[in-house]
């Protein structure tokens, strides 16, 4: 059996980017690991029993970045799945894409984290390192774009 885990790719819009540049504007959350390799990822976490996806998404949100999902806006139309393998056994990661209403709140790490950066999509693809997350956030930059 797969392990599934869910999470959001939360972005933020400054506002000092020129309208003809609107895609300069976004920064991407990543949090670092305090456990393994130090890897950076979006906040995601595994599935409790009788929660949806989308209820783990925002709790696992909540209680690794401290956002609650009253501060946050569901981006619709947008959902991914990444499919890997974890120590030799299979993992499904779906993702939602969540725009921040206020880019100055604070973010809150839990212990399983040790740092935060909010990033540009190059820095953020040079972070994720994995290929499957460089892709991901990539295709959500996309999605964003197209939505002018």
């Amino acid at each position: 059996m797969a392990v599934r885990a869910c999470g959001l790719i939360i972005y933020r819009r400054l506002q000092s980017a020129p309208p003809s540049k609107v895609t300069d504007n976004i920064e991407y959350l990543l949090l670092q690991t305090s456990y393994g390799t130090h890897h950076w990822t979006p906040p995601k976490g595994h599935v409790d029993p009788g929660e949806d996806d989308l209820q783990t998404a925002l709790r696992e949100t909540q209680e690794e970045a401290g956002l609650q999902a009253s501060q946050l806006t569901l981006i619709e139309g947008y959902k991914k799945e990444l499919h890997y393998l974890v120590n030799g056994k299979p993992k499904t990661v779906v993702y939602w894409l969540a725009e921040m209403k206020d880019c100055n709140t604070e973010i809150k790490l839990s212990e399983e984290h040790q740092a935060f950066q909010w990033l540009k999509l190059e820095d953020a693809c040079r972070f994720a390192e994995y290929e499957d997350m460089q892709a991901m956030l990539k295709g959500a930059h996309q999605f964003l774009c197209s939505r002018k």
